[in-house]
């Protein structure tokens, strides 16, 4: 089997795929698109750094590929969906560079209190201006994290020796870990509020982008401090910049950007603002480390069929993706469903599959369902290999049971999610000979739902009238009603309505204002 090593790789990550004698390693660096399509044909795995952008062409020309290895984190240089259309497995390294991130947002931080950056400038400029760079101790501050994945861990550790209260937003972490990291777990807006420091640590999706922008920063102490050295556009520049004019944010720490090289210039300029171009991974022990994981991870995957931190999902056997297939993916939309409307820390998760499919393992079903559950606000690449290992590597119990006997339905798959606040249930199954999915208990509610697109959910009062005040202010915004199911319990219902696009946030805020509602989502499942 061949293996092409395409960016420079760690001396230490060489010597271990050179060790395995059936291996045949072959390292040519800076080639073209072009030069890599007539080069990979022949290749069983490529080993990437950032360097190399592994394209649809490149894919498409790779006739044996079965592994791309990213030596790093992010895989935004990795057509991901070609991959898994060509059945390719595509890993990177996610623990890699945990450390150099957490020190890098430690010296940042450090940085920023004591004006370190500003003060060096000044003096190699011959100024002598010790007055003008009064920093502020660390000492009995709060730390306020958002984002308390792998390395927003690490940060909270290390602010016990700085003597720092540490408070943190993270719905994917149990209360539990919290207290094992003397952790206090609060909202986004109390970290806003009570911090004297903040840094985030999330990944870029729709819900962080631009999360520390204007209102946030309007909630905040004056005398503020704020890191990222997570991911350019989770701080809005823009606003930061006004927030420390204004004299709110007393000063910032960038290493990421929306555009790298960055283009705002005032932001460079700043004289509040320290900024470092993009260093968080920029270790000696960080590249090696990178190196050692992905040499490891590609002779497993390669000798071993083991898939470790895959980014897509591995490939299933045919026969068995044919029974598994329904139940794989109703399951993952009954986790997506769930992480729209469950709120407070997670901290038990139960699965149950009842009827003939418990007569499998149901093993991927479970991780698909963690997969739709945590894949949207995690920072790290959820997927069907790593789903189990990141919740209990986040205090998450799981249990998983299954049962040949039946009620109401030949085949059903019923979860519950406990979380701080409390815990919410669903229960899916399938109509028809063709496995339509349905969600058919929400809680006590029993209803008929389609599990696919746009949906409103809406918990109101069981009074006349409620549903055409609905469908009036929908109508308004030209939002077409595909289906709806209602389902009555006691003096409440929950009414699941499917819509042709997205609900803005103008919809939820205009429903909200009816007086018989009494909450509503607005979800989107894959």
């Amino acid at each position: 089997m061949k293996v092409l090593i395409s960016d420079p790789l760690s001396e230490k990550g060489m010597e271990i795929l050179k060790r395995e004698k059936d291996l045949e390693i072959v390292c040519k660096t800076g080639l073209s698109e072009d030069e890599l399509c007539a080069e990979i044909k022949d290749y069983d795995a490529i080993i990437i750094r950032s360097g190399t952008t592994v394209t649809k062409k490149i894919i498409e020309s790779a006739k044996k590929l079965k592994v791309i290895g990213r030596a790093g984190v992010g895989v935004d240089n990795v057509d991901v969906p070609e991959a898994t259309k060509h059945g390719i497995v595509v890993m990177n390294t996610p623990g890699g560079n945990t450390i150099s991130t957490a020190e890098q947002t430690w010296a940042l931080l450090l940085a920023l209190a004591r004006n370190t950056a500003q003060a060096v400038q000044s003096l190699k400029s011959g100024a002598w201006e010790r007055k003008k760079f009064k920093g502020v101790e660390l000492n009995g501050k709060t730390l306020g994290i958002i984002g308390m994945g792998r390395i927003g861990k690490e940060v909270a550790k290390r602010a016990r020796v700085f003597n720092m209260t540490v408070i943190a937003s993270d719905p994917f972490i149990s209360s539990e870990m919290a207290k094992k990291l003397e952790v206090e777990l609060v909202s986004n807006e109390d970290v806003f509020k009570k911090s004297d420091f903040i840094t985030v640590h999330t990944p870029l999706i729709d819900e962080t982008r631009g999360l520390i922008g204007e209102k946030a920063i309007s909630m905040m102490k004056k005398g503020v401090r704020i890191i990222n050295c997570a991911r350019g556009g989770i701080v809005d520049e823009q606003a930061l910049i006004d927030g420390i004019n204004k004299g709110i944010v007393a000063g910032a720490a960038i290493d990421v950007y929306p555009k790298e090289p960055p283009e705002n210039q005032e932001l460079i300029a700043h004289p509040k603002i320290v900024t470092t171009p993009h260093l968080g991974a920029s270790t000696l022990e960080a590249q090696v480390n990178v190196a050692v994981d992905v040499a490891y991870q590609v002779v497993d995957a390669l000798k071993n069929g083991v898939i470790k931190n895959s980014v897509n999902a591995p490939s299933v056997d045919e026969e068995l993706i044919k029974v598994l297939g329904p139940y794989i993916e109703l399951s993952k939309k009954l986790g997506n469903f769930l992480s729209n409307i469950i709120s407070g820390q997670i901290e038990k998760v139960k699965i149950s599959f009842e009827g003939k499919c418990a007569v499998h393992d149901m093993s991927l079903p479970t991780a698909s369902f963690l997969v739709g559950l945590l894949k949207k606000a995690l920072a790290e690449e959820v997927n069907t290999v790593n789903a189990s290992h990141i919740a209990k590597e986040r205090g998450i119990q799981i249990e998983e049971s299954k049962c040949e006997a039946v009620a109401d339905f030949a085949d059903s798959i019923c979860v519950e999610v406990k979380t701080s606040d409390k815990s919410i249930s669903l229960r899916g199954t399938f109509f028809g000979r063709k496995n339509y999915p349905r969600i058919v208990k929400v809680d006590k509610y029993i209803i008929n739902a389609i599990p696919n697109g746009c949906l409103l959910y809406i918990i109101n009062k069981d009074t006349p009238g409620v549903i055409g005040m609905m469908g009036n202010i929908l109508g308004k915004h030209n939002l077409n009603i595909a289906d709806m199911t209602v389902g009555r319990h006691g003096n409440a219902a929950l009414t699941l309505i499917n819509i042709d696009q997205p609900a803005g946030e103008q919809v939820v805020k205009e429903l909200e204002t009816i007086d018989d509602i009494i909450e509503v989502r607005a979800i989107e499942l894959d």
